[in-house]
Order: structure tokens, then C-alpha cells, then sequence
């Protein structure tokens, strides 16, 4: 049987971090399972965040209109890609989970972690007009996002003054990691620890290590699968009419973007529905 598989993409500057300590936490749980765990520490690895014209070598298609994506995909098929990529590209691809351990930085990651998404995460390596979303690149992986805040969970409630977190979510869970194929798993998020006792820190990373254990048997989190869409241009890409149709009677939207102008479906991005369900 072969190994499993773990890449964890830690970005904090501190060894002495929170941050720092979910890291150990999940290495040294999936060790004790076996796993064979790759940790990419950002910060100390000085990952370049910026896209540009040194991520790819050799020529360029068009050197007068400098377009990344474009330029990057192709590199990719060329094997052109910067060694700094390529090397966090094969990480994933040995990898069957992928945990980004980080603080939330003004709703999302920070600048480190979304450049190593940019560039890692090339077109043709990760994603295509034909592998997106649930048929897409990454279908048999699974990854979580592993975060500190430095709000309350009241303050990110629909209520709360920073608004609904299963909103601040989507992009990150949705527009990079699903839209990449993965099967992402509900958020592990630690609220406040820089403002809670020892204890409760304690607490919080042992009840991480005791999730770690069964991580991998957890369902992943709902997305509308693309056979609800009309994959055309002609149709605009857009859920298909007698879909719509047949979901009109729903309270809920189907996802928390998929709304369809509906209450958003209660705790979409922080909660796996039962199996059953």
C-alpha cells in the first residue's frame, strides 16, 4: 500500500506563533498515522509573491503584452516553469491533502500565501476550461483551510459586526480550491487566540489534533456541481433554466455565492452536510 501523502503551506513569520504550534500539531499527528508530511514554510523559504516575467524561462509567446497566465500555462507544458513552482507544484501533486495553516489577514490570506496560490497554481497544472470545479485537475485530493483570526466568532456571525464568515470564505474555498477540483473540507478556525488563557489555546490545539485523526473521513463541503450549468458561452455559463426551475421552491440558495437571491444555506462554508443529506 502506498504511503499517504500530507503538504501543509504554513505562512506566519514566528516560530513562537499559534500558527506555528497547528503546524506542529498537524505534522506530528499525521506522522503518528503514517502520512508522509512536506511542510512549505513561506516565510522562511522567502517565496517570492509576485508574478512576473522570472517565473517563466526561456522566450516568450508575446514579449510586446506580458500576459501571466497565458505565458505560465504554456511554460508549464514546456517545462519552463521557475524551479521555485515547479518544486511546489510537484509537492502537490504527491500530495492527497494539502492544509494551509495561516492568520486571516483582512479577510483572506496573506500576501505570501495567495502569491504561492497565484504561481503555483498555473493554468494546465491546476485547472482548465474542461477540468474545473467537480471535474476538475485536483478531484481526488482534499484540502483545509487552518486559520487564526484575531475577531471572536461572534463578531464573523451574520449578525456580528465583521458579517457572515461563510461569505469571507467563498472566494478562498470556492473560487481557488474547489475551482481547482479539490474536495475541501470544513475550515478549522481558531477564533481569538492571542486574546484567550493558556488553557483555552491548549484546548483549541488538542481539539485539532483529535479532528486530525479522522480528517480524511470527513465529507467535504457542498458546491453546486457543474452539471447544474450550461458549460457554454453561448449560455452564459449559467445554471441551466429547469434547474432553476425545480429549485424555485427551496428556502435556501444552493451554496453561499449560488444564492439565486435566497437566504444563504445555513453554515455552506464552515460545515459538511451529514453523508445522507
Amino acid at each position: 500500500m502506498a504511503q499517504k501523502t500530507a503538504l501543509i503551506v504554513y505562512a506566519h513569520q514566528s516560530p513562537g506563533s499559534f500558527n506555528a504550534a497547528a503546524r506542529d500539531v498537524a505534522v506530528e499527528e499525521l506522522t503518528s498515522q503514517g502520512f508522509k508530511v512536506a511542510v512549505s514554510d513561506l516565510y522562511a523559504m522567502n517565496f517570492r509573491s509576485s508574478t512576473t516575467r522570472d517565473d517563466v524561462i526561456g522566450e516568450l509567446k508575446n514579449p510586446d503584452l506580458f500576459q501571466y497566465g497565458e505565458e505560465t500555462m504554456l511554460a508549464w507544458m514546456e517545462s519552463r516553469l521557475s524551479d521555485d513552482i515547479v518544486a511546489e507544484q510537484r509537492k502537490v501533486e504527491e500530495a492527497e491533502l494539502v492544509i494551509f495553516q495561516f492568520p486571516l489577514y483582512w479577510f483572506s490570506v496573506p500576501a505570501i500565501l495567495k502569491g504561492w496560490m497565484d504561481r503555483v497554481l498555473t493554468q494546465g497544472f491546476a485547472f482548465s476550461l474542461q477540468k474545473m470545479y467537480n471535474h476538475g485537475v485536483f478531484k481526488d485530493k482534499k484540502a483545509v483551510l487552518s486559520f487564526t483570526t484575531g475577531a471572536t466568532s461572534s463578531m464573523f456571525q451574520p449578525d456580528g459586526i465583521n458579517g457572515d464568515i461563510n461569505v469571507a470564505l467563498w472566494p478562498l474555498q470556492n473560487g481557488t480550491l474547489h475551482f481547482c477540483g479539490f474536495r475541501v473540507l470544513a475550515p478549522q478556525i481558531f477564533w481569538g487566540p492571542a486574546h484567550c488563557p493558556a488553557g483555552v489555546r491548549t484546548a483549541m490545539l488538542a481539539g485539532w489534533r483529535s479532528r486530525l485523526k479522522g480528517l480524511l473521513a470527513e465529507p467535504p463541503l457542498t458546491f453546486a456541481p457543474c452539471e447544474l450549468f450550461d458549460l457554454s458561452f453561448q449560455g452564459g455559463f449559467l445554471l441551466r433554466p429547469e434547474v432553476k426551475e425545480e429549485l424555485a421552491p427551496q428556502r435556501y440558495g444552493i451554496t453561499t455565492g449560488h444564492h439565486l437571491g435566497k437566504p444563504l444555506p445555513p453554515d455552506n462554508q464552515t460545515k459538511a452536510k451529514p453523508p445522507d443529506n
